[in-house]
């Protein structure tokens, strides 16, 4: 991989990172530095092509664009003949310089911070406007629409038979029983609130994927967005909200409401969205995370237990959140 990138240094060591879910990363040293090398995988748990060489080539143009207008990213190198994707046996890799910096989740961020949290996205959003084209005439996501419940409840059987039915069953199978059936008599209660498929001129191009991980902090400032494979068309409004669902959450499953809010004003003054939008939006993510249960499906389906600790908070949060739905809301639009 080096030698195709000569002003890179001969490689003295590779160490693979273990942040993440996905993808496969290096920290790569070499006489000349470090650098981070990403090997894309095909993101077969998203039931979405992420990994391709062409997709791949996109992203590293729009982190390169988002670069020269101050957005703080890392984008690719090139190597000899100006590629910024390897493919070697099939598989795709990119190098990137390596950024020192931490991942900080929103308990460690003050007010302020989390104003420029939402500031930061907001920045984001309207420079991928800018440098992918408008999003307001753009339709969402290929074959968006709300879940059904009634595939929900049949999702549900399913894993309710699998959480009970493992042996030897342990402390993460009870909670998953327990938070199974509290989540379907959930549903029965709220069936009627599910949300009609989104319009107007709320989509456009959003990272895709705006979390703590995906996010490194040098001290107080964000120095770097990274992990673009999920950048495409969406409602923008979505994002803001999942993204402070993941920063913001407690480890009981309660958001930060007082820091929720002031990301929200913040990143609603950047991007130029109004409360409709922010309310719709927060609307259409509850309902979503009300009959989400993926890392259920990692865990019983696919025998992957990566996810497993995330459980507790996530599945606890869907709860929390219909029961203060109003107090949420406010959050996002006051």
């Amino acid at each position: 991989m080096l030698r195709r990138y000569p002003g890179a240094g001969e490689p003295l060591a590779c160490e693979p990172l273990t942040k993440g879910l996905l993808n496969h990363g290096y920290r790569v040293s070499t006489t000349r530095g470090a650098y981070f090398l990403k090997h894309h995988l095909d993101k077969h748990h998203l039931d979405d092509a992420t990994g391709d060489r062409a997709t791949i080539v996109r992203q590293h143009r729009a982190t390169q664009r988002l670069h020269s207008l101050g957005v703080p990213v890392a984008p690719p190198l090139a190597d000899t003949e100006g590629d910024t994707v390897t493919v070697i046996d099939g598989r795709c890799y990119a190098l990137h310089p390596w950024v020192d910096g931490l991942h900080r989740v929103g308990a460690e961020l003050t007010a302020a911070q989390s104003r420029r949290l939402g500031a930061l996205l907001g920045a984001v959003h309207t420079a991928l406007e800018q440098v992918m084209g408008p999003g307001s005439g753009l339709p969402p996501r290929p074959g968006y629409r709300s879940p059904d419940p009634a595939e929900t409840f049949e999702l549900i059987d399913e894993l309710l038979a699998a959480a009970r039915g493992t042996r030897p069953r342990d402390a993460f199978d009870e909670l998953a029983v327990h938070r199974l059936v509290e989540r379907r008599a959930l549903l029965e209660q709220h069936a009627h609130r599910r949300p009609p498929t989104p319009d107007g001129p709320a989509t456009g191009w959003v990272h895709g994927d705006f979390h703590p991980l995906n996010l490194l902090y040098r001290g107080a400032d964000p120095v770097a967005i990274v992990d673009w494979d999920r950048l495409g068309v969406q409602p923008r409004a979505e994002e803001a909200v999942r993204a402070a669902a993941i920063f913001f959450v407690r480890p009981a499953g309660e958001l930060d409401l007082e820091k929720v809010g002031a990301y929200a004003r913040a990143y609603r003054r950047a991007a130029g969205a109004g409360a409709a939008e922010l309310a719709a939006a927060v609307h259409r993510v509850w309902w979503e995370r009300l009959n989400d249960f993926w890392i259920l499906r990692w865990r019983y389906r696919l025998h992957d237990r990566r996810a497993d600790p995330q459980f507790p908070a996530v599945s606890a949060l869907a709860v929390w959140w219909t029961r203060e739905y109003e107090a949420v809301c406010e959050a996002f639009t006051r």
